[in-house]
């Protein structure tokens, strides 16, 4: 074998090295890719649950405050009625001599 062969030879061992380690970094990154796609798409889909978990509390949030309005209001109306009991039987007693 010549010397121009041998160099030839060499040459492309070295520009077959080189494609070899152009082709490596590209799967690499196609991985890398690969692997941040599915990350996003793992996140899109956390996000999503959270948002509709939100939705579900702000649901559950408003039927409490709604039922806490009701009990106060009761509350209330128990009290008056409480009140107005303690007067009348106050009344009578002060009628009666008690």
């Amino acid at each position: 074998m010549s010397k121009v062969e041998m160099e030839n030879g060499q040459d492309l061992d070295k520009a077959f090295e080189r494609l070899t380690a152009a082709i490596g970094k590209l799967e690499a990154a196609a991985g890398r890719r690969l692997a941040q796609d599915k990350s996003v798409e793992a996140l899109e889909d956390d996000l999503q649950r959270l948002a509709e978990d939100r939705s579900q509390l702000a649901a559950t949030l408003d039927e409490a405050e709604a039922r806490a309005e009701r009990l106060e209001s009761v509350n209330r109306e128990v009290s008056r009625r409480l009140v107005s009991a303690m007067e009348t039987i106050r009344t009578v007693l002060v009628k009666h001599g008690g």
